[in-house]
């Protein structure tokens, strides 16, 4: 089900013009789904103002990644995560171990694709080109679509996603109507979450770990005993019990580390905590300059998580630093 939220932006972009827009905002605000229901809606067979029927041969194949009239860009990692095919040469190339799925938009996917621009429509209804996340194409990549937005065939069309517009190039960006995807009201968000069967103290509890935004929070929901676990953490970091987090991969550990030590920072400035609730935190103010010392380390180790020498290591080594910032206050 389509959340309230993103079917009035839908809705909103469906009734302008244009030939591309470029969707941005904070990661975790509905970029991806956005950008897919206005693919849906260009191409249905039936649309409506407020977007694709669902029905119709245009929308099954969209939801069966098939349409030969989409083009969906993605780093071949997010193609795979989200069950969209990769190029026949490519899937051959990683299921015979030559390579590791991509985590950039290759630029041979992008001429590829910016061929398939060239072609006639096969249903009739124009083409559709989905750039996400758009800030992973690097130049290269990018100055290979920046002709085609500049001299669009006359059918197609393109929305680009992305949570960090400013990588993109300026050239790029200004060739595309840009939307700002708005936040979710928290009470809306709450009531969508219990929809899904997230509901009362732990739909709060996980809308404040995912730092407001709906979808992760439902994510986390698949967790067994994952809201009071996220309660816990600052106690138990700061007792230096490393089974806090433990069966984390390592990039998700550090995103947790600095959104209690985000909060913390929060705290000691005056201001309000965000992903924990203020009781969960330690009391009585801590050093701002340990804080800060902390901050520095989980900035270096988020450069490198994705490819430690030793995972196992590197936990202990998160755990003992957030153990000293947690104590640093005594």
């Amino acid at each position: 089900m389509t959340a309230p939220w993103i079917a009035r932006q839908l809705q909103a972009l469906l009734a302008r013009r244009g030939h591309a827009w470029l969707l941005q905002g904070p990661s975790g605000l509905g970029q991806f789904e956005l950008a897919l229901g206005l693919a849906r809606a260009w191409l249905c067979d039936q649309p409506t103002p407020q977007g694709a029927c669902g029905q119709c041969a245009s929308c099954h194949g969209i939801d069966v990644h098939t349409h030969a009239d989409l083009a969906v860009l993605m780093p071949e990692a997010d193609m795979i995560a989200l069950g969209w095919p990769l190029p026949e040469k490519a899937q051959a190339d990683i299921d015979d171990k030559k390579r590791k799925p991509s985590k950039d938009i290759r630029v041979d996917a992008m001429r590829e694709t910016v061929e398939f621009a060239q072609r006639t429509s096969g249903r009739g209804r124009g083409k559709a080109v989905l750039v996400y996340p758009a800030e992973r194409m690097n130049a290269i990549t990018a100055n290979a679509l920046l002709k085609t937005l500049e001299e669009p065939p006359g059918d197609v069309r393109f929305v680009l996603a992305t949570d960090a517009a400013h990588q993109l190039l300026p050239t790029i960006r200004s060739r595309c109507q840009s939307h700002t995807l708005a936040w979710p009201d928290p009470a809306e968000a709450l009531a969508w979450l219990a929809a899904q069967g997230v509901a009362g103290e732990e739909g709060a509890a996980l809308l404040r770990a995912a730092g407001g935004r709906p979808a992760e929070a439902l994510a986390l929901a698949q967790a067994s005993d994952r809201a009071r676990r996220w309660a816990l953490l600052p106690r138990a970091l700061a007792r230096g019990d490393t089974a806090a987090l433990a069966d984390v991969p390592l990039p998700e550990a550090v995103a947790r580390l600095q959104k209690l030590c985000h909060d913390l920072m929060a705290l000691r400035v005056g201001g309000a905590p965000r992903f924990f609730d203020s009781a969960d935190l330690p009391s009585g103010p801590l050093p701002l300059g340990a804080l800060t010392r902390w901050w520095q380390q989980l900035a270096q180790s988020a450069r490198t998580a994705e490819h430690p020498l030793n995972a196992g290591l590197a936990t202990e080594a998160l755990v003992s630093a957030a153990r000293q910032a947690l104590n640093s206050g005594r």
